[in-house]
């Protein structure tokens, strides 16, 4: 992985960040051909605030990251926790209902389809600091409707995950030999639409 789900993301200024996202819709949705009809692409206000949340969460203006986060919630339908690092080009496509942990990180070039959640497998009202509860998942990642990655699992880079399936372990790079178990068998490793 090379993009955010690795580690270190690539730092680039919140307003370009947020306009590249906005280009990401205009590429990947055919209902959006232009960037004045993305504009009403309402998992792009979502995502545009969450960039802007992140950012006041990371310098510990908790307050202000939360209130960021409700209005992108009210906008869009999607909670995205301010502390959740997504990636550059992230594409998520009828957000409502998309959930990711403050825990999580998000590589670029993801698509994410509505429903999905990158969540925890349960809750501590004091977890150990750095500690994860939420998935890592790579760069050109889809997960497709409904589909629910829980806990501390990588999801490797180009895997395609089907949609209401349910991974809660990791997922090597596509075309590696694994043993295949209940689990793993809901996540296809080929190109697919959700």
């Amino acid at each position: 992985m090379t993009g955010s789900g690795a580690g270190t993301p690539r730092r680039i200024g919140v307003l370009r960040q947020i306009r590249e996202d906005l280009d990401t819709v205009v590429a990947r949705d055919p209902s959006r051909p232009r960037r004045r009809d993305a504009l009403l692409h309402s998992p792009w206000h979502g995502l545009a605030l969450h960039r802007i949340a992140h950012r006041l969460h990371v310098r510990g203006h908790r307050f202000a990251a939360g209130l960021l986060t409700l209005a992108g919630r009210l906008l869009s339908g999607m909670e995205l926790h301010p502390g959740a690092r997504i990636g550059r080009r992230a594409f998520i496509d009828h957000g409502f209902g998309v959930v990711i942990g403050e825990t999580a990180r998000v590589g670029d070039d993801v698509t994410l389809y509505h429903g999905v959640t990158l969540g925890s497998r349960g809750w501590s009202r004091a977890p150990e600091p750095g500690v994860r509860r939420h998935p890592v998942v790579g760069d050109d990642v889809l997960i497709g409707v409904g589909a629910s990655v829980l806990g501390p699992v990588t999801i490797a880079s180009g895997n395609r995950i089907r949609a209401h399936s349910l991974i809660l372990r990791d997922l090597p790079a596509p075309g590696r030999a694994i043993r295949i178990d209940p689990v793993r068998e809901a996540a296809h490793p080929a190109r697919s639409s959700a």
